[in-house]
């Protein structure tokens, strides 16, 4: 449908439109100022964890970690890689970005509202829209401005509650990097332990051959028998076989390890590099359970989990503040320019948000015990993973500080026995075994000493426990 407008309409439509727009011009810079300044006044601040994210460039071009192929990687390579590749830690990363985009829309003022209505348009009446007197004494026009004065500071209230939820979201970021890499320096040893292995089973069969060259000449000069020498070179096959399950074992390994560390950070066959060893510790439990506390990143989301919700209890009841709603209308009726004013509020006398504030109350009660509960469980995991540590350390002492030399005697001794045939080829293949078997658990107790090491850090919560 299309109307005429008479010309002095126009005029007065020209000049409503100008008022208008003046009128919402400093609202609209307001709003634009207060969505660069995401940070109100007087606001509290929240402490955040050490993690931190550089926001994201949709310009830049996506980041291509170098890959490290045909080399062997230590421990802390291994770690640095995880950090930077490890798929669960970067999405944990983007939790951050979340929140901290949360916290510019809670600094949001509300927007103002623009109103507008034309009332007794002729439209039954078709011959009254070129009627000038009609438009200009009967046809009402409004234009108008309102605007939600929150009230209690509730927007204030808003930014603190997002800004400790923030808080909380990079310790629990930082807890999820201390798990991952912890798992990481585990699965680093396991890849040593299984290449150590495979190394000593390689050993153990060029030496093995060696006895069966020695038996092969003694049954030859007639100084064996063909049966004890059929039995010599048949345990030759556990040798091997020892060797075939050791390479399967580290392939194994290093493909638990690169999963950690990024399929594309390093290359198929890569190594790690490094030796089994034992260091001693000198720590106190006393000393290690402190700095736990100060340090563990759960037990610090905990903490903050108790400021979030005090923030939220301080949010509750700031809704309870009725707000109010001041609107400004512009009416232009006979030819007379006129203005009104509204004012609105609800009145508190059934909703006071009574429910949600008692919610929130309960919940900050919750997030208390949980903090206690916290402190407790990070206490029982430095405890226990310092008598682990300490019974590794028992049993890597045993070894060293006689078992490995006397299964090496024992060996060296059968072997030269029975190589100048005065000890029995059962002798010979029982000290064999015996070394073997003390060898092999040697490497595992080094193993499972690094591990409980490895475990002490995570339950401390830092690399560095002198």
């Amino acid at each position: 449908m299309t109307f005429c407008w008479p010309s002095r309409f126009k005029i007065h439509k020209c000049a409503m439109i100008t008022g208008l727009t003046v009128l919402l011009w400093p609202w609209a810079m307001s709003a634009q100022n207060e969505t660069m300044l995401p940070n109100a006044p007087g606001a509290e601040r929240v402490m955040t964890a050490q993690v931190q994210t550089p926001p994201s460039d949709q310009h830049q071009a996506p980041y291509v970690p170098p890959k490290i192929a045909g080399q062997a990687i230590t421990l802390e390579q291994a770690l640095d890689l995880a950090k930077q590749n490890n798929p669960t830690l970067l999405a944990n990363q983007t939790l951050i970005l979340q929140n901290k985009a949360q916290e510019i829309t809670a600094n949001f003022r509300p927007n103002p509202v623009l109103s507008m209505d034309s009332q007794y348009l002729p439209l039954f009446s078709p011959s009254l829209f070129t009627d000038s007197d009609y438009w200009n004494n009967t046809v009402q026009f409004d234009a108008g401005v309102g605007y939600l004065f929150e009230r209690g500071q509730k927007r204030q209230h808003r930014l603190d509650a997002a800004k400790a939820a923030t808080a909380v979201t990079e310790s629990q970021v930082a807890d999820a990097e201390r798990v991952v890499l912890a798992s990481v320096a585990q699965a680093f040893i396991s890849a040593l332990l299984a290449r150590s292995n495979l190394d000593f089973a390689l050993q153990e069969l060029d030496s093995y051959k060696k006895t069966v060259k020695v038996s092969e000449d003694r049954q030859s000069a007639g100084a064996m028998s063909r049966n004890d020498l059929l039995k010599i070179q048949l345990q030759q096959l556990q040798f091997e076989s020892d060797v075939s399950n050791g390479e399967i074992v580290r392939e194994q390994a290093l493909a638990n390890l690169r999963q950690y560390l990024g399929f594309k950070a390093v290359g198929a066959d890569y190594q790690v590099s490094g030796q089994l060893v034992y260091e001693p510790m000198p720590l106190q439990l006393e000393d290690l359970q402190a700095r736990a506390l100060n340090n563990r990143p759960d037990l610090q989301a905990a903490r903050r989990g108790v400021t979030a919700s005090e923030r939220q209890v301080g949010l509750a009841k700031a809704n309870g503040k009725v707000d109010w709603n001041l609107t400004f209308d512009y009416t232009r009726l006979s030819q007379n320019n006129l203005g009104a004013v509204f004012f609105s509020l609800p009145l508190p006398i059934f909703n006071r948000n009574q429910g949600e504030i008692a919610r929130t109350q309960a919940g900050l009660t919750q997030s208390q015990f949980l903090q206690k509960a916290s402190e407790n469980q990070v206490l029982t995991d430095v405890k226990t993973s310092y008598e682990t540590l300490r019974s590794s350390e028992r049993i890597v002492n045993l070894y060293d500080q006689g078992y490995l030399d006397k299964a090496t005697q024992s060996l060296d001794i059968t072997r030269f026995s029975y190589e100048h045939g005065a000890a029995s080829l059962l002798d010979f293949l029982d000290s064999e075994r015996s070394y073997r078997s003390t060898q092999l658990g040697y490497r595992q107790a080094l193993a499972a000493y690094m591990t409980a090491l490895e475990q002490l850090r995570q339950a401390v919560g830092a690399r560095d426990l002198q």
